[in-house]
């Protein structure tokens, strides 16, 4: 069985006593009639959108949004505002959110939550789950054991005690990193914040001539494109044909196990499945060491993001809509293509149809030499995210301000409708016009309260020059309620063909 976490109500009525969550995901809980776990209208002393369970399997974060009565865990107080006024900044704000261990409750308002944590114990030789009379240790502790035949085959008793290490300099994790339960590839926060030291390992390795590693044979580094969260981008020339790919390496925040690395290569193929002329070309990929590596197609003049800092932050309405116009064809292939992988409820998988990319802006949109524009990290950005490899995305301090989210993403963490991508294409659009995003984020807030509570600004309000008929496709695009303005990318492309 996987690691999972539960959430029981031990005081005050609901409509169902507990909710069991065994995948990487995300809970909206509040008032709100669109929450996942909605609090009936009547507890008052619950927001809205009160707060946010950011939950990776057996990790679980809490994050209030700024309520005015705050959060209660473990008897502690998080994220309360100062006042009824919502303008007004929250009490205090590195006290926003909480990382909730094993037995600890959440009190909102008159209603307490237990939270339970299930970790399968697990062989730290060959990860084989050990007896169910096992499985009862909480998700916290470092021991661990071995299996029966790990032990008859060292021929001496069980360690209980596993210390992981880097599966790349091989130093001991230390304590604060420790968690038996994600036996699998781990990297340290040394070397994640090194991911070209790193690479140029497995280039190294590369050279021995082993199997998994031929992807990127052969190649060397030339200079670095971009750096992310998780990892960095490369361009690499291959020393013989004198080939330039971009090297994308990803790094996990967790110990990457089997099953998390075999989902997320699998969608990995999914892209590579991708072949348009307006998106980028993934070509071959695999996984070493706990490390991810990706060739794409290099293109030459970089990202949108890029072109907008040399422009001074906005383009012209024909530069904009002709980029957009492309993008727009990539999406309509992709949300149609054939794709190898679909997962089924029971983890299963099948050949499909569509892919969603669920993670477009700027910096994910490319320019090549003959100004072409492609859509680039087709799906992987949020492929590894599901997998749980990020960790926790959803909250932290540094959580970015999600300029070019829909709110339905907000609300459904593994939303993969072709909408999302269509908004999202609009949102671009707009910030390419404007030099703004669609809405209003107020700088004392929190920014996914903000999200689910704020509509787009009308165009016209940003910039007056704006052509009035294509304002009016932009404003209909952007639209989230009762659903996203255009359902499809041909869709909106006809509607912004019609009004150029």
């Amino acid at each position: 069985m996987p690691p999972s976490v539960t959430l029981k109500l031990v005081q005050g009525k609901l409509d169902r006593p507990e909710w069991v969550f065994a995948e990487r995901t995300t809970c909206l809980i509040g008032r709100a009639e669109d929450c996942n776990l909605r609090i009936p209208e009547f507890h008052r002393q619950v927001s809205r959108y009160h707060c946010l369970l950011d939950i990776n399997p057996p990790d679980i974060r809490i994050r209030d949004f700024g309520s005015l009565n705050g959060t209660i865990v473990n008897q502690r107080l998080i994220g309360q505002r100062e006042s009824q006024t919502r303008s007004l900044v929250v009490r205090d704000r590195d006290r926003q959110e909480y990382d909730i261990q094993h037995g600890e409750e959440i009190v909102l308002g008159d209603m307490t939550f237990l939270v339970e944590k299930f970790v399968p114990l697990k062989c730290v030789d060959c990860h084989a789950e050990l007896a169910a009379a096992s499985q009862s240790s909480p998700a916290d502790s470092p021991d661990s054991a071995r299996c029966e035949s790990c032990q008859q085959r060292r021929s001496r008793p069980a360690q209980p005690t596993y210390r992981p290490q880097c599966s790349v300099c091989r130093r001991s994790l230390p304590a604060q990193e420790n968690n038996a339960v994600r036996l699998g590839d781990e990297i340290c926060e040394v070397c994640r914040a090194q991911p070209l030291v790193l690479l140029n390992l497995l280039l190294n390795l590369a050279k021995t001539g082993r199997q998994d590693l031929a992807s990127i044979e052969g190649y060397k580094v030339v200079r670095e494109l971009g750096k992310g969260g998780f990892g960095a981008v490369y361009l690499a020339l291959h020393e013989q044909t004198g080939e330039q790919v971009a090297l994308k390496v990803m790094l996990p925040k967790v110990a990457a196990d089997g099953e998390a690395s075999n989902r997320f290569l699998r969608e990995m193929d999914n892209s590579r499945a991708l072949h348009h002329p307006h998106i980028v070309e993934a070509r071959e990929g695999g996984c070493c060491r706990g490390t991810f590596f990706l060739t794409l197609e290099y293109c030459e003049q970089g990202s949108l993001d890029h072109l907008l800092r040399i422009r001074g932050g906005k383009l012209s309405v024909d530069e904009s809509c002709a980029i957009m116009l492309q993008v727009l064809d990539g999406l309509a292939y992709a949300h149609q293509a054939t794709i190898p992988n679909v997962r089924l409820k029971d983890g299963t998988y099948r050949p499909g149809k569509g892919l969603v990319h669920r993670d477009l802006k700027p910096q994910n949109i490319f320019l090549t030499r003959d100004s072409q524009a492609k859509i680039g990290d087709f799906g992987l950005s949020k492929s590894f995210d599901l997998a749980g490899l990020c960790g926790q995305t959803r909250t932290g301090a540094q959580v970015g301000t999600p300029r070019f989210m829909p709110r339905i993403q907000a609300l459904d963490f593994k939303c993969s409708q072709p909408e999302v991508d269509v908004w999202a294409a609009a949102a671009t659009l707009y910030f390419l016009l404007t030099g703004q995003s669609p809405r209003n984020f107020a700088k004392k807030l929190d920014i996914w309260d903000e999200l689910l509570r704020q509509s787009a600004v009308p165009i016209r309000e940003r910039d007056k020059a704006i052509p009035p008929k294509l304002a009016e496709v932009i404003d209909a695009a952007l639209v989230e309620v009762p659903r996203i303005g255009f359902q499809s990318a041909a869709e909106f492309k006809a509607a912004l063909e019609r009004v150029l």
